[in-house]
């Protein structure tokens, strides 16, 4: 086990410093300006944080999410302005099997708000079993979705984004698409301690990235899978060329310390959940075809 560590470890350091020696030059002023602001608002001067993170691998790896955002998905991102500054936790919907919904919200509070943020999604605890998985994870800036991490880094004045479905939400079948599942309610206590507003962002479009038509669980479990879906049309996990809309809503400002009682805090929950729910219909009604 340990060797396949050391692997793991070995192979995403050639792969970072592979990113780094080819595709950083690939990466235009603009974006390249934006990642260095992140890097100086942190303080970290283009060092690994305490988290993992390192500019500079998001500097390699910004190209190939510039383009997915711009050419594959060819993204269009609404609400902009309503990013606010400091700590935020953003909440969304998620869908598609595979993160590309959570790759390309992270993108575009990089590249559209006119000051660039740096969100910090809370992935599964499972990708830190995974060598590789977990140290590009958080060279990007991703980190375990612990409570007391997710609280230091909105102590910190930074931005996480969560998304309170969890492996239920992603793993969806198509006949399910765009229907929120139930809400997890920690989120909620921890941006109440914090005093963090929410920021509550539709994703239109990772729901047919991927049509899953069924999901083998027995064989999941049996595998330490979250889900085994079987996709179609797709032979190979790639999602298939879909257009994404990605509408970014005011922030929502709650009282309270995150000590409430259960019933409380499910209410603040349902409003957060009711406000993507509408966000989601809004997107659904201005769409005119899944691929443009």
């Amino acid at each position: 086990m340990q060797r396949l560590i050391a692997s793991g470890i070995y192979m995403a350091k050639e792969f970072i410093h592979l990113l780094h020696s080819h595709f950083e030059s690939l990466l235009d002023d603009e974006t390249k300006k934006r990642i260095e602001q992140i890097a100086q608002s942190q303080g970290n001067a283009f060092g690994v944080d305490p988290y993992g993170f390192d500019p500079k691998t998001l500097l390699a790896i910004a190209p190939l999410l510039c383009w997915f955002y711009r050419h594959y998905f060819r993204v269009e991102t609404f609400g902009a302005d309503n990013v606010p500054s400091g700590r935020m936790m953003v909440i969304a919907n998620h869908s598609g099997q595979l993160p590309f919904d959570g790759a390309m919200i992270i993108t575009a509070f990089l590249l559209e708000p006119a000051v660039p943020r740096l969100l910090r999604g809370m992935v599964e605890r499972w990708s830190a079993e995974v060598p590789f998985v977990s140290t590009l994870f958080a060279r990007v800036g991703q980190v375990i979705g612990s409570p007391s991490t997710c609280e230091s880094l909105l102590e910190r004045g930074e931005g996480v984004i969560v998304f309170p479905e969890g492996v239920k939400g992603i793993s969806k079948l198509f006949s399910e698409r765009y229907k929120l599942t139930n809400f997890g309610t920690g989120f909620m206590r921890i941006a109440l301690a914090a005093h963090a507003p929410i920021v509550p962002v539709a994703v239109i479009g990772a729901e047919e990235q991927a049509p899953a038509v069924a999901n083998l669980t027995p064989l999941a479990k049996s595998l330490g899978l979250p889900a085994f879906p079987i996709i179609f049309p797709q032979l190979f996990p790639i999602p298939l060329p879909v257009k994404y809309r990605i509408y970014i809503g005011e922030p929502l400002y709650f009282s309270g310390d995150g000590t409430e009682d259960d019933d409380e805090i499910n209410e603040l929950v349902q409003k957060t959940k009711s406000t993507i729910e509408k966000m989601i219909e809004k997107g659904l009604d201005e769409r005119k075809h899944i691929f443009f």
